[in-house]
């Protein structure tokens, strides 16, 4: 018996935050997903309390008004901005944006339920530098429901570090 439904593509998250690792990251997954011919889901986490966001250091927020854009309306600009700066205009694989409120902990492990692979950077921008892993991608590798790649800093392996 033959199956006239087409398979779903396999899916690899890649977990960003404007950092260069994640950048590293988000370079490395869309290469898996070229190869394994799957589809790149780009995710943001966001939080209103977070001393530093993927759209800058915290913000006096105003209460939003028509012409305000909202705090998930501008992360979700910069991740495009982003995905666009790194990949390209043509990245080569289908792209899925998500950007999702909340601690970035949680919204990657969320993100890696029914996903092939996950991918993030070693530290984000609130890494300590001779951190083997940042808090985020420690807590990814523990808890995430699917296989974990943790991205170097080319600049550390550059380093010898």
């Amino acid at each position: 018996m033959t199956e006239n439904a087409t398979a779903p593509r396999p899916v690899i998250v890649a977990g960003v935050d404007g950092s260069p690792t994640s950048r590293e990251a988000l370079r490395w997954a869309a290469e898996e997903a070229r190869l394994r011919t799957a589809t790149l889901r780009v995710v943001c986490g966001w939080e209103w309390s977070s001393p530093f966001s993927l759209i800058g250091p915290a913000l006096e927020y105003a209460a939003p008004d028509a012409d305000t854009p909202s705090m998930e309306e501008l992360t979700r600009a910069k991740v495009e901005e982003l995905l666009t700066g790194t990949l390209g205009e043509e990245p080569g694989v289908p792209v899925e944006v998500r950007v999702v409120q909340g601690p970035a902990t949680r919204v990657l492990v969320d993100a890696s339920e029914g996903a092939t692979l996950i991918v993030v950077g070693t530290r984000g921008h609130s890494g300590i530098k001779g951190a083997v892993l940042g808090s985020v991608s420690r807590h990814v590798t523990q808890h995430a429901r699917c296989n974990v790649v943790v991205v170097r800093d080319s600049r550390d392996l550059a380093a010898g570090e």
